[in-house]
């Protein structure tokens, strides 16, 4: 052999022996690291123990029995009349007469041309055209024109019994159908079928107009303008 060959090929074997052991030990770590996390023990670090129980409510979940019952039924349509063209408190008296139980197109029209002809629906309207309020008015006052006392000052007596102002449209809506000459032909204006003519003749003992008037000629006008919607 030359000189120097021995040393190089034992510092070659040294060498691989110390490969071989690190090789070995670092397959001894990667095995006990991808040891399956099934067999490891939870360890919390704040309480000693296994995990807090999984509850729905602290997940914001709702389950799904409960999720059914809180679904509202959708509410049934119902049929209604409006009037096409017409202002807030014209519309607003159709509403409540309905709500009454009025439904009859021409019964409906011809409780609206008479108050027309006698108020344009203003409820603060004073007999002549003023608008005051209702303890300035000296004649027939609001929506179809009370003007003997004791329907006069039953629209005041009223308003103050339920609540209200005796100028305000509802709380006249709500008088007037509540009268003594409203309650004698309510039965008549709830029935269906008929034609204005013959509301007409009911409505006179309700009011007792002493001119005729427009009020017809409205009702027809009324009875056109009329249009059934679902709500």
């Amino acid at each position: 052999m030359r000189k120097g060959y021995t040393p190089l090929l034992l510092g070659c074997r040294v060498q691989s022996e110390l490969m071989f052991n690190h090789f070995t030990v670092a397959m001894s770590l990667l095995a006990s690291v991808t040891t399956s996390t099934a067999t490891l023990p939870f360890v919390n670090y704040k309480m000693q123990g296994p995990p807090p129980p999984f509850t729905p409510e602290k997940m914001n979940l709702v389950d799904e029995k409960t999720a059914i019952l809180e679904v509202a039924p959708e509410k049934p349509k119902e049929k209604r009349l409006i009037c096409k063209g017409c202002n807030d408190n014209e519309n607003t008296a159709l509403a409540f007469l309905q709500d009454e139980g009025i439904n009859d197109r021409n019964a409906l029209a011809t409780i609206m041309g008479n108050i027309k002809q006698e108020s344009m629906f203003v409820p603060n309207i004073c007999e002549g055209g003023g608008r005051v309020s209702y303890n300035s008015c000296w004649g027939g006052y609001g929506l179809i024109q009370w003007t003997s006392a004791n329907r006069y000052y039953g629209l005041g007596d009223f308003a103050k019994k339920y609540g209200g102002s005796p100028s305000s449209l509802h709380t006249q809506l709500r008088y007037m159908t509540n009268e003594v000459q409203w309650k004698r032909i309510e039965d008549r204006m709830k029935q269906s079928g008929r034609s204005i003519n013959s509301y007409m003749n009911d409505a006179y003992s309700w009011i007792g107009w002493g001119i005729h008037g427009a009020r017809t000629h409205y009702a027809h006008d009324y009875a056109n303008r009329l249009i059934t919607v679902e709500v």
